[in-house]
């Protein structure tokens, strides 16, 4: 409820045996969405997503828009916490709210016979919410609960230095949930306001599958969003600029393993390289136990139960990273290997086996993710999230089976350098031959990392 799981990965989509029809409508209100309509069974999914997520957070206030989204089930109209969730689920319906640095992300599914009834709970919970004393502070003792349980995990820790480290005063560089102390002080009308900056008609983009027609989606539209503002109250982040330098942060922790967090130079997904890149990431370290980074780590030498890395494709800045664990005395090893492979890419590319085995997996996946009209409707908006056309899903393999080895070496050769590479490590490490860096540990409990996203999974 509170905290995006985008981080959210998306779906891993391929070309479907059939291509997909999306209609792109517009309500009457003027709202735009993309619908994929199917009426073998009497069910409608709904996703939106709003533009600017919690990096919309106002200065000093930071968990405001988190706070805000984990309260817009809590009661709406006259209808408090306990009648709301009722309501909903006399209907068999499901409201789900979450949110990201990227967007704040709204769910409705609904059979038919009660799809006008849920679409009227969604609008009210959007331009009605309470905000009622005791949700508040239940839902504000949740958020604080999760704060101190990160304090104390090796891997939030890891990962939110990283963050830290890379983001510099963008929003990605702290928490979306913010700090004790910084959720303490806010007060209903922050949360009004937080509200005010995010959800918006210009900040959403909407998609939808199942049982309903173009005319009676842009009707439910106006219906659910016609009561926002046109514009939201605070202006888009601005695109964040990478910071990391190579080296690596030791956080000194008592534990017979460390945990290992790293990265180095993303790209957006709009880049012309940028599918190279992602065919890349699995030869590399995105492809499970197929990878390079698998093999030389887990299976020749039993550094690590496992190793992986993915392009973090945030909509304000890119990293591209990955992360393992191992006992403290294999580390040195393991930190060794990762930049050898690194390097290698870089220098020698890839063979065509490893080419041709990537290309299998990345488009023979679809048919098993393009599976429910829930998935769909996400599938949809996070699509336009990212800027991708109506016709990726039917072009996406395509833009896959098209990467060359000499791509992906430019690629490479353009991205990987090991010396660029910015490793934290929260354990007891042996065997570095690095000048480690100790973190800033009055900032590490504030930051997260961004979200991890291969857009070519969208």
């Amino acid at each position: 409820m509170i905290r995006a799981a985008i981080a959210l990965f998306f779906a891993v989509l391929a070309v479907p045996a059939q291509a997909i029809d999306i209609q792109q409508v517009t309500s009457p209100g003027g709202i735009k969405a993309w619908l994929v309509e199917d009426h073998s069974i009497p069910f409608t999914a709904l996703s939106l997503d709003f533009k600017g997520g919690a990096s919309l957070d106002p200065p000093g206030k930071r968990g405001a828009i988190n706070l805000m989204t984990g309260l817009l089930e809590e009661g709406a109209g006259k209808r408090d916490a306990t009648a709301f969730a009722q309501a909903v689920e006399d209907l068999g319906a499901r409201l789900s709210f979450d949110v990201s640095d990227d967007s704040l992300s709204v769910s409705l599914r609904a059979l038919t016979e009660n799809r006008d009834q849920a679409a009227d709970l969604l609008a009210q919970a959007l331009t009605q919410p309470r905000f009622d004393d005791r949700a508040v502070e239940r839902v504000r003792a949740q958020v604080q609960a999760i704060i101190r349980s990160e304090a104390t995990d090796p891997q939030s820790i890891a990962r939110k230095e990283l963050a830290r480290q890379a983001w510099g005063d963008h929003p990605y560089a702290t928490s979306i949930n913010g700090t004790e102390q910084s959720i303490a002080t806010l007060e209903r009308r922050d949360l009004v306001a937080a509200k005010n900056r995010v959800l918006a008609r210009d900040r959403v983009v909407v998609g939808a599958a199942g049982d309903i027609t173009a005319e009676q989606l842009g009707e439910m539209l106006d219906r659910i969003l016609g009561g926002l503002p046109d514009k939201g109250t605070a202006p888009l982040p601005e695109q964040a600029e990478l910071q990391l330098t190579g080296g690596v942060t030791v956080i000194d922790w008592d534990s017979p393993q460390t945990i290992v967090n790293f990265a180095g130079p993303g790209l957006p997904v709009d880049d012309p390289d940028y599918f190279a890149a992602f065919v890349a990431n699995h030869i590399l370290g995105g492809g499970g136990f197929s990878s390079r980074l698998m093999e030389e780590l887990r299976e020749k030498r039993g550094l690590t139960y496992g190793i992986g890395t993915g392009l973090a494709t945030g909509l304000y800045g890119q990293t591209w990273q990955g992360g393992m664990a191992g006992s403290n005395a294999n580390i040195g090893e393991s930190l060794r290997l990762i930049r050898q492979e690194w390097d290698r890419m870089a220098e020698d590319g890839v063979t065509d086996r490893e080419l041709a085995d990537a290309k299998t997996y990345l488009t023979g996946e679809y048919p098993l993710r393009f599976d429910g009209n829930g998935k769909i409707a996400a599938i949809l908006s996070g699509m336009q999230l990212m800027g991708f056309p109506a016709d990726y899903v039917n072009t996406r393999n395509e833009q896959v089976e098209a990467v060359t080895a000499e791509d992906v070496q430019r690629v490479a050769g353009r991205l990987l350098d090991a010396d660029d590479l910015r490793f934290v490590l929260v354990g007891r490490p042996e065997g570095l031959t690095d000048q480690a860096e100790p973190a800033d540990t009055r900032s590490t409990g504030n930051a997260e990392a961004t979200p991890t996203r291969d857009a070519a999974s969208d």
